[in-house]
């Protein structure tokens, strides 16, 4: 009697499942927005620096006969607030350092907004924690000043200091203030002439650019995007500015599907780290590595006197003993891969250590094997 329904209801759900299941193979891969891969030309950060003194230091200031810069600036500073100090006075204060402060005043600030700012010891000084940045000007390029930067630091390292012993923890000689910074001065922006805007991709690629040019056209119509080299796409925009905002709004959340990326291996030769994208593939190939070693070992060897009291001396003589250790490797085949899980299951075969790894996908790519671009950094 319910033999019928049930088996209905299997049949109903296997039917719903493989149409999910081919909905989910046919579904096209993650679209990416134009805001991510695309930044506007004019729209743009411009660095801040600056130099001032911190105070408040539990005496891990700078040495004053060792910075003679931060005692010069420290006698400028008092006498601008009305303290003369007499020439030829040696102070040793050890709760104020010199510093530089650092910070970027991003594209359309305006007066009387804040920053962030990083505030790095110039001088001998031990650490910034627990101290005060006076009012120090953040000038740009030009040298005109732009910011304003005062406050209390905050350091993120720790550290402690007792009968000749130490430890710390990070850094103690950087911090960063919070709104450190107000601006006083605004950097007009333009990304915009005649109706023109330019878009400059993240990398250069030629295929990835004419495939933002054929998103915005499908969208906003033919025309409205050209492609004038591999890294610029430049756009036909209204001539009114809030209608420009509205429409570079648009243009950034407009997805773009990408072609697949150059393939491409990156090896950090000094920790032993590769890093390779999804569309590197390896040739078939035979592969012989073995480890070659070095190993040096040092010591004493003391000669006595054969008499105790021949009138002979204890000699103390330094040994050293080198010995090279080599490990003889057997040829082992790669098979041919054509996707990253089976070059990384190829690689993973050969069990080879992560220095060996660096030599071999630099042969493998001599030898022609490696279907990719080898960047050593």
């Amino acid at each position: 009697m319910i033999k019928r329904p049930i088996r209905l209801w299997q049949k109903t759900w296997r039917a719903a499942a493989a149409v999910l299941l081919c909905a989910g193979l046919a579904a096209p891969a993650m679209a990416e927005r134009i805001k991510d891969l695309a930044t506007i030309q004019g729209v743009r950060s411009n660095p801040l620096v600056g130099y001032g003194l911190v105070v408040g230091l539990d005496g891990t200031g700078d040495q004053v006969r060792q910075t003679p810069f931060t005692q010069q600036s420290l006698t400028n500073m008092l006498s601008q607030l009305g303290i003369t100090v007499p020439q030829g006075t040696n102070m040793q204060v050890r709760n104020v350092a010199a510093v530089m402060v650092t910070a970027n005043l991003p594209a359309f600030a305006q007066p009387g907004q804040t920053l962030d700012v990083v505030v790095s010891a110039m001088g001998n000084a031990k650490s910034l924690r627990g101290g005060t940045l006076l009012m120090t000007p953040l000038k740009g390029a030009n040298g005109q000043v732009y910011a304003i930067a005062q406050g209390n630091i905050l350091v993120g390292g720790a550290g402690a200091e007792a009968g000749g012993s130490s430890v710390q923890v990070n850094s103690l000689n950087g911090g960063i203030i919070s709104n450190g910074a107000v601006i006083e001065r605004a950097v007009p922006t333009t990304f915009a002439r005649d109706g023109i805007i330019r878009l400059e991709l993240n990398h250069t690629d030629f295929g990835a650019t004419q495939a933002v040019v054929n998103a915005l056209n499908k969208r906003f119509g033919p025309g409205t995007a050209m492609s004038t080299d591999a890294r610029v796409v430049q756009l036909r925009a209204p001539t009114d500015p809030a209608a420009q905002s509205a429409f570079l709004s648009q243009v950034e959340n407009t997805d773009v599907r990408l072609p697949p990326a150059r393939a491409k291996v990156v090896i950090n030769a000094r920790t032993g780290t590769v890093v390779m994208n999804r569309t590197v593939t390896i040739e078939e190939a035979a592969i012989a590595y073995g480890s070659l070693s070095v190993v040096i070992s040092r010591g004493t060897e003391v000669n006595q006197p054969d008499t105790p009291f021949g009138g002979g001396q204890t000699v103390v003589t330094p040994t050293t003993d080198i010995e090279v250790r080599s490990e003889q490797g057997a040829l082992q085949k790669v098979n041919t891969s054509a996707n990253l899980s089976d070059v990384v299951r190829a690689l993973n075969a050969l069990g080879a250590t992560p220095q060996d790894l660096l030599a071999i996908l630099q042969n493998l790519k001599s030898a022609g094997a490696l279907r990719a671009d080898l960047e050593i950094i």
